[in-house]
């Protein structure tokens, strides 16, 4: 059995708090458990990406410090950590054995060589995602599952009307994981990736 051991009860909720956004967003998701030495890097899915290197795909992820070192790279389901966590009452956690397969696991972005973009306010990120978030609403109401599908790759796939421009789905994912926390996020591109940063997490974009 894996476990990762932390330093305080703040740090497990903080990690019981991604992960319940993660799963509004999609109750059969997953997550990267990522972790050399001290650092965590946890990886979740907001948007799937499309072809074989998945592109459009839309990732979150959020760092987070171990007390003790650990070694692991794994891919859970959303659902077996929640109840994981919910059931703990210690500073130590068991990963879950079952592990799944998922496309965008597989595809690992840039750990250095990010050229800065430009950065964006807070502000400016959060009427990106509502707005996206009404159009999709009111579509919706009006449309049959298989047409609402197409209409939501199409608003986040859309550029913002920001500068810099990025994918309307970076804001939405800032927005939907709880990254918008402070007062602005910086914008960093690497060939085809895009990453957007603030204080309290990442959203890459394939």
């Amino acid at each position: 059995m894996v476990e990762l051991h932390f330093g305080d009860g703040d740090a497990l909720k903080d990690l019981g708090t991604y992960v319940a956004r993660a799963l509004s967003l999609d109750v059969n998701g997953a997550i990267r458990l990522q972790c050399r030495g001290t650092v965590l890097a946890t990886y979740v899915d907001v948007l799937p990406g499309r072809g074989p290197a998945m592109t459009g795909a839309i990732i979150g992820l959020r760092v987070m410090a171990l007390a003790e070192a650990a070694d692991v790279d794994v891919t859970v389901s959303l659902a077996s950590v929640s109840e994981r966590l919910a059931r703990g009452r210690t500073l130590t956690f068991s990963i879950p054995p079952n592990t799944v397969r998922v496309g965008w696991a597989a595809v690992a972005p840039p750990r250095s060589g990010w050229e800065v973009v430009g950065d964006l306010t807070v502000e400016d990120l959060r009427t990106v995602a509502t707005q996206g978030i009404a159009e999709i609403t009111h579509g919706a109401s009006q449309a049959p599952a298989s047409v609402v599908a197409a209409l939501r790759q199409r608003v986040w796939a859309r550029d913002s009307r920001t500068t810099p421009p990025i994918p309307s789905g970076t804001a939405f994912a800032a927005y939907a994981l709880g990254f918008l926390t402070h007062q602005s996020a910086r914008v960093f591109a690497h060939g085809r990736w895009i990453r957007l940063s603030t204080v309290t997490g990442h959203v890459l974009v394939r």
